[in-house]
């Protein structure tokens, strides 16, 4: 008889020829359980989605509610359904008066893709700017705005029109005009090693687009929701975007994607052509009601507030000398290695230690720390601990 590994291996698509394996059975707050009990300390929240932890009781009761009344009832967009339109007054209660029409979809990668054909609409042009070692999604568009070549180019030809630049570079503000559609960031770099803007320069490209009439596009896929200190990154930095991207989070563990812009912008996609952006899943009701229920504990709790000291505790209490740079904003850092082996090796040793972290796609030899911002300061602490001591034992 097959394992479930070899059943794994043999019926799951792989995407890449050496997956972590682990086989989890319970997850609930900040740990994971495996089949032998073993607890792990998910230090990256399930790539940014698990933000007040796992299987928390008020979202498996939204969760269970909103299944006993109805799930599926028709594509997106044209039955009011309850859980659709409450969550999105909630969101849009919590972000700035122009913020606030919210399209769901059913990922971060479709809030990308939604958000391109939103601008080209609007605007009538096809230009888009975005920047190298950034990361948008994994579909043909998301992926033509990919920020390296190295996952781009096994895919091409890709979306023309499309120009990267260098993050932080003054060239971006030279070459906005008026045949610019769109310019796409992510507020904080992510998948770079949790790079972040100068201030100056976010505020200049939002004046640019401005004056060209081009639409400002800010991914909070992973930045959003109370992961740097306040609720969405951007408001650290003085600017509201044109469409916000949303994702992870958002769905408080269900799969949800959203990109939220003023209503004008939005009606666009009705007309000329009708159904302008359709998706049949988009918007769940089920994953709604799971978001909604995630927000609402993360806004009646104190959670946000405490993720600046939780910042502190984690730079005081990770200390190496091997480790080469530590980057951090908010509850979210990188620890740089000198390679991707050294990386690998502590990775494979703080899940052996029953920590659970990994890598990011533009900066391999940084390790990833990302926990959910319910962790207690004592549960950061002994995670740091153990991270001193993987170190240790993978060098």
């Amino acid at each position: 008889m097959m394992t479930q590994r070899e059943i794994f291996l043999k019926h799951i698509a792989q995407t890449s020829d050496a997956p972590i394996g682990l086989e989890i059975v319970k997850a609930k707050g900040i740990y994971q359980y495996d089949t032998k009990g073993k607890p792990y300390i998910d230090l990256i929240s399930g790539f940014g989605v698990a933000n007040i932890g796992h299987s928390h009781p008020k979202i498996i009761e939204a969760v269970q509610k909103q299944a006993e009344a109805y799930m599926h009832l028709i594509v997106y967009g044209e039955f009011i359904e309850t859980p659709q339109v409450a969550y999105a007054k909630l969101l849009t209660d919590n972000l700035p008066p122009a913020l606030n029409c919210v399209y769901f979809t059913n990922s971060g990668a479709e809030a990308t893709e939604g958000a391109m054909k939103l601008s080209k609409r609007v605007t009538g042009r096809s230009k888009i700017f975005c920047f190298n070692k950034s990361y948008h999604g994994s579909t043909q568009g998301a992926l033509s705005l990919m920020g390296d070549e190295y996952w781009r180019n096994a895919f091409r030809p890709l979306l023309p029109e499309v120009y990267h630049f260098d993050h932080g570079s003054s060239e971006i503000l030279a070459a906005i005009d008026n045949a610019t559609a769109c310019v796409i960031l992510e507020t904080v770099q992510a998948e770079s090693g949790v790079i972040q803007p100068e201030k100056e320069w976010l505020y200049a490209i939002r004046t640019k687009c401005k004056e060209h009439g081009a639409l400002m596009i800010l991914d909070e896929i992973q930045s959003g929701f109370g992961r740097t200190g306040t609720l969405w990154a951007f408001q650290q930095f003085g600017i509201v975007p044109d469409i916000l991207l949303l994702g992870k989070a958002l769905g408080g563990g269900m799969p949800l994607g959203a990109f939220v812009a003023d209503k004008n912008l939005m009606g666009s996609l009705t007309n000329n052509p009708v159904l302008g952006h359709i998706t049949t899943f988009g918007g769940h009701p089920v994953s709604c009601a799971a978001g909604k229920a995630a927000l609402e504990v993360l806004l009646d709790s104190n959670y946000i507030t405490e993720v600046k000291e939780k910042e502190q505790i984690l730079l005081q209490h990770i200390r190496h000398s091997s480790i080469v740079n530590i980057k951090s904003c908010g509850l979210w850092a990188s620890l740089e290695f000198d390679s991707f082996n050294t990386n690998k090796k502590v990775i494979d040793r703080c899940i052996a230690k029953g920590l659970i972290t990994d890598w990011f796609l533009f900066a391999p030899q940084c390790l990833r720390i990302a926990p959910p911002l319910i962790i207690t300061k004592e549960e950061l602490i002994k995670a740091c601990e153990l991270i001193n001591k993987a170190i240790d034992e993978a060098l």
